[in-house]
């Protein structure tokens, strides 16, 4: 008997690498359909600004979004906001942009909360958002510089400008929260939900 029980694979509403890596390592059939939403416009008009709230808010549009070309079909949606002292971090544009979120983030505490929501039929069947508190060491000018050259582009792929499971470890020195967390998607609440639901051999 296989693990997963659906007739169809799941549809993962993000051209995030790591979620779908996570997902299928899981043993869960991916069929990857982007959300077509812009992003910030969805986070101005989230009810809340909360960081916890806005991550929930664009998790929910992303996997309603990309329902609508996949009718009837179980979609996730996720999406990770940083923030430190109020004020929320997008994905830098540039290298530029990524050294100075790094140079904001070094040698202090933030927040780092990733929510996942799970919708069929324009219905939201599950929910969940979990948050990290990582602290960044003081980062020397020569150590940045290095990092960027290293990481490239990769520097520009997430909130933060970094990759926990990657150099991005070379930043911090404390992580405080779950590890799937940190990666974007709370991977053992939404196989939780999944084996409740009957999607997956429990």
């Amino acid at each position: 008997m296989p693990l997963w029980l659906s007739p169809d694979p799941l549809v993962l509403a993000s051209r995030s690498k790591v979620r779908h890596k996570l997902l299928v390592a899981a043993g869960i059939p991916i069929e990857v359909c982007p959300a077509d939403i812009d992003e910030r416009q969805v986070e101005l008009a989230a009810p809340s600004q909360q960081p916890a709230a806005v991550a929930t808010f664009l998790s929910r549009e992303k996997a309603l979004s990309a329902e609508l070309s996949n009718p009837g079909r179980l979609v996730l949606g996720a999406d990770q906001v940083l923030a430190l002292d109020g004020k929320r971090f997008s994905k830098p544009g540039d290298r530029a942009h990524a050294r100075a979120q790094l140079l904001a983030l070094s040698g202090r505490t933030h927040a780092l909360c990733s929510a996942v929501v799970l919708v069929r039929n324009a219905t939201v069947l599950f929910e969940h958002v979990s948050t990290a508190r990582m602290t960044m060491r003081t980062l020397s000018d020569r150590f940045l510089e290095h990092y960027l050259d290293v990481v490239g582009h990769a520097a520009t792929e997430s909130v933060g400008a970094y990759q926990l499971e990657g150099l991005g470890i070379q930043l911090f020195e404390r992580v405080d929260g779950e590890y799937f967390t940190i990666l974007g998607l709370p991977l053992m609440e939404v196989l939780g939900f999944l084996r409740q639901e009957g999607f997956l051999l429990s």
